[in-house]
């Protein structure tokens, strides 16, 4: 009995030395971040994991559509912003949140939701939802192999662009001053 639970206690505590271990940059979906400065020096940083298409048919199979998706793989993406925004013409006040959207081949949700921490599947977070907000979709010029998040500065807005496969949604975020 005592050579049984020696034996499974160093089983454990092998599993748990290679769990704490683990390279995020070695993962098949890298740590990737994106962000935008406002002029008065506020920001939103975006901090996702970015998959490969590797030659996989991404959204309406891989990616279905309709349903609520992680918005890039591994932990949900997190959504940080010290300023006071609007989305999609929709109010996000400063703090920390997470986002998820709902692609449909001619138009993306966007939401931002107040739960934090999580990983990304399943979706169970309809209760803290802040925001959803209308994204709208377009052809990428070119085949898009790595899942990316960018925040692209217009003025005294910033353009969140989601890019995977041969599709782009796109929202405004503007400082509520």
């Amino acid at each position: 009995m005592r050579k049984q639970v020696l034996f499974l206690t160093s089983v454990l505590l092998t599993f748990t030395v290679l769990a704490a271990c683990q390279d995020k940059g070695k993962r098949p979906s890298p740590a990737a971040h994106a962000q935008c400065k406002f002029s008065d020096g506020k920001s939103i940083t975006i901090d996702y994991s970015s998959p490969r298409a590797k030659g996989r048919k991404i959204f309406g199979e891989l990616v279905p559509f309709g349903e609520v998706w992680r918005t890039g793989a591994n932990e949900a993406t997190t959504f940080v912003t010290n300023a006071n925004v609007s989305v999609g013409g929709k109010d996000v006040p400063a703090g920390n949140y997470t986002i998820f959207t709902v692609p449909n081949a001619d138009k993306w949700t966007l939401i931002v939701n107040k739960k934090t921490g999580e990983w990304g599947i399943p979706y169970k977070y309809e209760a803290d939802e802040l925001v959803r907000a209308d994204m709208k979709v377009s052809p990428t010029p070119s085949a898009v192999e790595n899942f990316t998040i960018a925040l692209s500065p217009m003025g005294g807005s910033c353009t969140l662009n989601i890019s995977w496969e041969n599709t782009q949604a796109s929202v405004d975020i503007s400082e509520n001053k």
